[in-house]
């Protein structure tokens, strides 16, 4: 039964041995064959930034007050006048104020005369308790009295230069050379101490300021020059340099303001002028676009698929990015990635360190 039975099932046992070898055959096949793969080939491609509109302005610019209340009598300058450091260029009514110093210096005065009588007085109590004519108890009166009358001569002393001064406060004088920007009083008019009289701004120190879109901003870096042209008259040129870029965008227009140092500007950069700002260069060097669908994510680093020319296999390339625009469909590679280089850009999530592969060509658009 046994014997009977084998050799019934021997056959039967042959042909499936034989069909599953035929199955890890063609499995095997499968996997050895090469996998198709569209590819771009790296190339660095100039960035054209464009050109962004800007504004000359004064890098430091002072709102001019009195610092005490009064009437403008006299306004001595109007919007471009150029002045110098110390010129007065408006004044308040001083009648009040010459007053409170005339108050100071009667007071002085008076404290002065009961200083005097205080040191006579302390002088002869002093001399007639030396001779038992008067009691000890007068003097130490008569010494405090003449102590208290010296602190009344500081106290008004004192007073007066107060006075003194905030006579002076009736002049308005310019804190440095500069020009007139913007006037906010008229004669005759009451201001309160510290509201704004005039602007004053430097002119040996004047910025370009410009309004950066967010796309651009990764563009720009502190240092760098850029070249800025009058709107007017293109032909006159001058270099900037970048000092300033604001920390957050403006919640309005979601620009970054960016202000560029141009000291050495000729003088036809006046205040005001509205300019032409471009970049030195428009290629970023080592900077080469793929599109997005070229990146993928491997332990929370970017990274793509380089392919071996002489092997047909791909290996995976970490990257570093400039941060792409929102929306954008191609992102541009600072490093990781050199030129003439063929990278995967489709299919980047379904391949594995040296998987051999098919190139297809991906046309660039």
């Amino acid at each position: 039964m046994t014997l009977s039975r084998l050799r019934a099932t021997l056959p039967l046992l042959l042909s499936i041995s034989l069909l599953a070898g035929c199955d890890e055959g063609s499995v095997a096949g499968e996997e050895a064959s090469p996998r198709p793969v569209k590819t771009v080939t790296a190339t660095a491609e100039p960035l054209k930034t464009g050109s962004l509109p800007g504004v000359v302005q004064a890098r430091i610019e002072t709102d001019l007050a009195f610092r005490t209340l009064g009437r403008i009598v006299s306004r001595k300058v109007e919007v471009g006048d150029l002045v110098s450091r110390g010129e007065v260029v408006a004044e308040i009514d001083p009648l009040s104020l010459q007053l409170a110093v005339r108050s100071a210096e009667a007071d002085l005065r008076d404290a002065q005369a009961e200083f005097d009588n205080a040191a006579l007085t302390e002088k002869r109590k002093r001399t007639l308790t030396n001779v038992n004519a008067a009691s000890i108890a007068d003097y130490d009166l008569a010494e405090q009295q003449l102590k208290s009358a010296k602190a009344n001569v500081a106290k008004a002393t004192a007073s007066l230069a107060k006075a003194q001064e905030q006579l002076g406060y009736a002049e308005l004088r310019a804190e440095f050379d500069g020009v007139v920007t913007a006037t906010f009083a008229e004669m005759g008019q009451t201001v309160s101490a510290g509201q704004p009289v005039l602007k004053l701004a430097r002119l040996e120190q004047r910025d370009v300021v410009v309004d950066v879109p967010e796309a651009l901003l990764s563009l720009v870096r502190l240092d760098e020059s850029f070249e800025a042209s009058l709107q007017l008259d293109r032909k006159l040129r001058t270099l900037g340099t970048v000092r300033e870029i604001a920390p957050q965008a403006d919640p309005n227009t979601r620009t970054y303001r960016v202000k560029l140092a141009i000291d050495r500007a000729p003088e036809v950069f006046r205040l005001g002028a509205v300019v032409t700002v471009n970049p030195i260069a428009e290629a970023k060097q080592g900077s080469i676009p793929l599109p997005i669908a070229a990146i993928g994510d491997m332990g929370g680093a970017e990274h793509v698929w380089v392919v071996d020319q002489l092997t047909g296999t791909v290996t995976s390339r970490p990257v570093q990015l400039d941060t792409p625009a929102p929306g954008a469909r191609s992102v541009r590679i600072r490093s990781g990635l050199r030129e003439g280089e063929q990278v995967v850009v489709a299919g980047v999530n379904e391949l594995a360190d040296g998987q051999k592969v098919k190139l297809e060509q991906e046309p660039r658009q």
